[in-house]
């Protein structure tokens, strides 16, 4: 009998709708509307079915994801829920905000042909649709072991410890410094980007699991490390990194020149683009200029876009070496975002109020590589721009808050500020304390940090398991 004609491979990526451009600079509404069921079962059946799947190796948390893609193919939308949740308790944020690009659809073996499976997509259709059946399913659970384990932040590596060690039977406690869970996934990530709604309905999954939720906690200042290691058996920490960097440049002091913490906190956290209908005050300014090229720039620009205002994002570097999403440098440049690249800051100018009225930027070319392997920026002898702002948003990165590791003795702290602990097991130089995410590499991604509580959970359990 002749082998049936090999399938013709699909090499066409379906696209999500998303909000026209014009429509959406003046909303904060989500910008991308998902897939509708017929464009998800069209894109899951591109999938070849690896028998070797790379992209499944490239996942820091290791999830099925052929499994739950042959699954849409089917339309068993149960069966591929159940499949990713096994590995992945946020898969509504997951499928929103994770650089699938970089990682598991990098490695997806019809990249070399240019239509990779837009696995990042599929996720979210997944846990959109289990979402809008309005019922969550709850995993059998196991026995009770008694074992207590304290969680310190309520961000993504914090959630998916807690998920993983209360389906192993463990007790655990999340205490949250703010008045809400979901750390830089609440504060820092704008609505536009990732709805609320969304980190609430995957933190009250967690709940339903007898995870139990503290908030307004601050650990180090309400109670210490050591206080919590008296009535918990082993402790997380992912408290962040929520100190903010600066340029240090002159007229940092003035006013209109904010962190960009400072500035999506009071956006998201406490709503302060929907004032007055929210008690936070937000200053609507004219002339916004944003520094950095990341991700987080990129929110911070468009959101100050949404504010009505002219919105400016300088870089020293040129597009190319943007360390931003792809996907969300398009969305900034269709929504209108100006880009100044090979542009440096070098000084705040200010006005009789002490008000920030004028930026002064260095302009650059592009030398040799760097040790982090992109052209280092080198400056043009005389030339100088400036740019009339009436506010500017910093955004070049952030490090831990020292305060754990002030409060705590015995607690190893690296260089800049970050918890160190053993790579392959998250554990710290204090006996029953593990630490992983954003406290420990600095500002990275929702899937990193995710992969970084995995790992430490493996080792709590292990090391739970172990006593009497």
């Amino acid at each position: 009998m002749a082998d049936p004609q090999p399938k013709k491979l699909d090499l066409h990526r379906r696209e999500m709708p998303k909000q026209p451009p014009e429509v959406r600079q003046h909303n904060f509404s989500e910008v991308a509307l998902g897939y509708p069921i017929e464009t998800a079962v069209e894109e899951a059946r591109r999938c070849i079915q690896c028998k070797k799947p790379t992209c499944v190796f490239e996942c820091p948390v290791e999830i099925d994801i052929p499994g739950f893609i042959k699954c849409i193919a089917q339309q068993d939308f149960t069966g591929g829920v159940s499949i990713l949740k096994n590995k992945n308790c946020l898969p509504a944020i997951c499928g929103r905000v994770c650089p699938q690009e970089e990682q598991c659809e990098k490695a997806c073996v019809l990249v070399k042909k240019g239509g990779q499976i837009a696995i990042g997509r599929l996720e979210r259709f997944l846990a959109d649709w289990e979402a809008a059946q309005g019922v969550l399913g709850i995993p059998a659970m196991p026995p009770s072991t008694g074992k207590r384990v304290a969680v310190v932040g309520g961000g993504p590596a914090s959630l998916t410890v807690a998920g993983d060690l209360i389906k192993s039977g463990h007790q655990v406690t999340i205490f949250e410094a703010l008045h809400k869970m979901g750390g830089v996934l609440i504060y820092g990530i704008p609505e536009f980007r990732l709805p609320k709604a969304i980190v609430t309905r995957e933190v009250e999954f967690l709940q339903s699991l007898g995870v139990e939720l503290v908030t307004d906690f601050v650990v180090g200042k309400t109670r210490s490390i050591d206080d919590l290691l008296e009535e918990y058996d082993a402790i997380f920490v992912g408290s962040g990194a929520g100190l903010p960097w600066f340029m240090e440049i002159p007229g940092e002091n003035l006013n209109g020149v904010y962190s960009a913490n400072e500035y999506l906190t009071r956006l998201n956290l406490m709503k302060g683009f929907l004032f007055p209908k929210y008690h936070t005050p937000v200053k609507f300014h004219k002339r916004v200029v944003v520094i950095g090229g990341g991700n987080v720039a990129m929110d911070c620009a468009r959101s100050a876009l949404r504010l009505g205002a002219e919105s400016r994002i300088v870089y020293r570097r040129s597009r190319q070496e943007l360390p931003a999403r792809l996907e969300e440098i398009e969305n900034a440049e269709e929504e209108g975002v100006i880009f100044e690249y090979l542009t440096l800051p070098i000084r705040y100018i200010g006005d009789e109020n002490g008000w920030v009225k004028a930026i002064e930027c260095q302009k650059m070319e592009l030398g040799e590589p760097d040790a982090s392997g992109r052209r280092k920026p080198v400056p043009i002898e005389g030339a100088i721009a400036t740019f009339e702002v009436d506010a500017v948003v910093c955004a070049i990165g952030n490090s831990p808050n020292p305060l754990i590791g002030a409060t705590t003795p015995g607690l190893t702290i690296g260089k800049k500020g970050n918890i160190e602990v053993d790579e392959a097991t998250g554990k710290s130089s204090r006996d029953r304390v593990w630490a992983g995410g954003d406290v420990v590499t600095g500002a990275a991604t929702v899937i990193l940090a995710m992969g970084a509580g995995r790992q430490a959970a493996k080792s709590i359990h292990q090391y739970l398991s172990s006593l009497p």
